[in-house]
Formats: C-alpha cells, sequence, structure tokens
C-alpha cells in the first residue's frame, strides 16, 4: 500500500487556497490548524469550514459514499447534517471534503436536554424510514448482528481484571445472564440503516441542550438499531439514549439490548487501553464507562413476548 503524505499546515493552505474567499493569517490564505494534535487528518479551516483528508484509498472510497449518503439521509433527518463546498483529491487517490462547520459543541461538552433527547428520537426514527435499497445503491454496506453473549463472555473477563486495578464492580455484570442476553438477539428483519459511529465527538449540541448536528457518516451500515442506541449511550448517557430510542417507537428489546452493548464494550476498552493494548484517552474512555452504566428505569431482562411488535 501507497505511505499517505503527512498532511502539514503548508499541504491545507495550497488545497483550500484557490476554493475559498475569506480573511487571511497574513500568510495569503484562510487560517488553518488541526482540530485536535492527535488528529492530523481533520482541520479548521478559517471559522466557517473543516477540512477532512482521507489517509488512505479505503477512506477515500468511505468519504465519496459520505457525499452522497448525506443527501440521501438529509431530508428524513431534523438534525443537521455537514454540507460539502467541495471535494476531490488532495494526493493521488486520495479524497478531501470541504464542509461548512456546523454550529453548537461536542455532547462531550454540553448535556442533551429534554428537547436535544426528542432531537435524538428524530435522527433514530428519520434513519429508519430511508429506504435500504437508495442506500446499498449508493454502497452502504449490509453489517451483521453482533453477538451479545460473546461480547458478554469478552466483557466478564474484563471486568474482572477493572475490578483488580479499582476501576470497576465486576459484579455489575452479573446482572447479565446467558439466557438474558439470548433474549436480547437482534431480531430476523430488524436491519436499518444506522450512523454506526455515534460517539459524543460527532453529536453537536448547543449550550441549551438542544441536538444541532451529526457529524462522520463514514461509517453507516445497514444493520442492528441497537448499535446506534448503544452509540448514543456512550454519547450522552443511557438514560437520555433509551429515553429517546422509546419516543422513536423502539421497543424494550432494541433498547435492552442498545444497552449492553455499550456497557459489555466500554468494559472491554478500558481494559484493553489500561493493559495497553489499544491508544486512546483513558479520562474519555472512563467517561463513556460511567455515561453506559448510568442505571434506567428499565434495568432488567424480563420476560419479553416473541412477538413483541419492532417498528
Amino acid at each position: 500500500m501507497i505511505q499517505a503524505p503527512t498532511p502539514t499546515a503548508d499541504t491545507v493552505r495550497r488545497l483550500v487556497r484557490s476554493l475559498l474567499k475569506e480573511g487571511g493569517d497574513g500568510t495569503g490564505g484562510p487560517g488553518v490548524r488541526p482540530v485536535t494534535e492527535d488528529r492530523e487528518h481533520t482541520w479548521w479551516v478559517g471559522s466557517r469550514h473543516v477540512l477532512r483528508l482521507a489517509p488512505d484509498r479505503e477512506s477515500s472510497v468511505r468519504r465519496r459514499r459520505e457525499l452522497r449518503l448525506r443527501e440521501l439521509v438529509r431530508p428524513q433527518l431534523p438534525v443537521a447534517v455537514p454540507t460539502s463546498v467541495a471535494h476531490g483529491e488532495w494526493a493521488p487517490g486520495l479524497a478531501y471534503t470541504l464542509d461548512i462547520r456546523l454550529p453548537g459543541g461536542t455532547a462531550d461538552e454540553h448535556d442533551v436536554s429534554a428537547v436535544g433527547e426528542a432531537d435524538l428520537a428524530g435522527l433514530l426514527g428519520g434513519l429508519r424510514t430511508v429506504p435500504a435499497r437508495q442506500a446499498e445503491a449508493l454502497g452502504v454496506p449490509r453489517t451483521a448482528p453482533r453477538s451479545l453473549e460473546a461480547l458478554r463472555r469478552m466483557a466478564v473477563h474484563a471486568a474482572e481484571r477493572l475490578a483488580a486495578a479499582d476501576e470497576f464492580d465486576a459484579a455489575r455484570l452479573h446482572q447479565l445472564t446467558p439466557p438474558g442476553a439470548a433474549q436480547l438477539a437482534a431480531q430476523p428483519g430488524s436491519a436499518v440503516l444506522t450512523h454506526h459511529g455515534l460517539t459524543g465527538a460527532h453529536v453537536l449540541v448547543s449550550a441549551d441542550g438542544r441536538v444541532r448536528g451529526i457529524l462522520d457518516w463514514t461509517a453507516a451500515s445497514l444493520g442492528d438499531p441497537a448499535e446506534d442506541i448503544a452509540g448514543l449511550a456512550l454519547a450522552v448517557g443511557s438514560p437520555p439514549a433509551v429515553r429517546a430510542a422509546t419516543l422513536a417507537g423502539y421497543g424494550a428489546r432494541p433498547c435492552l439490548r442498545g444497552l449492553w452493548l455499550a456497557r459489555c464494550d466500554t468494559v472491554i476498552r478500558l481494559t484493553d487501553r489500561l493493559q495497553g493494548r489499544t491508544t486512546g484517552s483513558l479520562p474519555l474512555l472512563r467517561t463513556q464507562l460511567r455515561r453506559a452504566w448510568e442505571p434506567i428505569l428499565l434495568e432488567r431482562v424480563t420476560d419479553l413476548q416473541e412477538d413483541e411488535p419492532e417498528p
């Protein structure tokens, strides 16, 4: 595989100089800076745009597909999705998109209000209305649902390591039993279009708690709606995520499945980070663990009826 060049401020400035006409920084172009130090392929451009550079050819395919997918989902959603003002290649075979910057902070910075939960419900409900055949025509892949029982077993072992490090009470995972995990298996025919990458950084929230936009649609897939419920549990907390999913029309099974996907994921990810198998922000992983394990009213896997209607 060809090694992609490392983008620099000069690279970014040369790329956008011919695309934008706005106040510069004294060097003949708009001011540019990385969004964060560890994200060298995402740059603020001036005060109104963000430039995303694909680091490899696979990412380039997803970037180009995202442009078309955003136009497909935009009419179905009550929240904003980014609008591109330019796109092309920043290096041979490597795509870029220059988007208008959406207002608001991230869900890691602002709490979601009750009205914001209604915004999230509109997001989940809107995605369910997108015809699968139209998404597939754009190249959106299908993703098989994960085995909650296999994830549960991994989380049990991980929780023991977290308990030894005084990071987590491993007994909390006893709430999810093997029969309970089996009850929460994904139901046949329940696949919908999912964002599949909902994180606090991808959910834009205003200071008053409204959800203003959803970023980064490159991981979208046709699959288990519980994955987006799980993503929201990590982004905004389990109670708002479950309330939003319920308001969107999802029943107890997908809500509880999403809750436990999130809980198992956070235990495993924090363990992997503490043991040096992955990198990432420890404070963020601990925050996500706390959010996923916030108590909700519907905590226990009870007698879910097999004929329980699903949206």
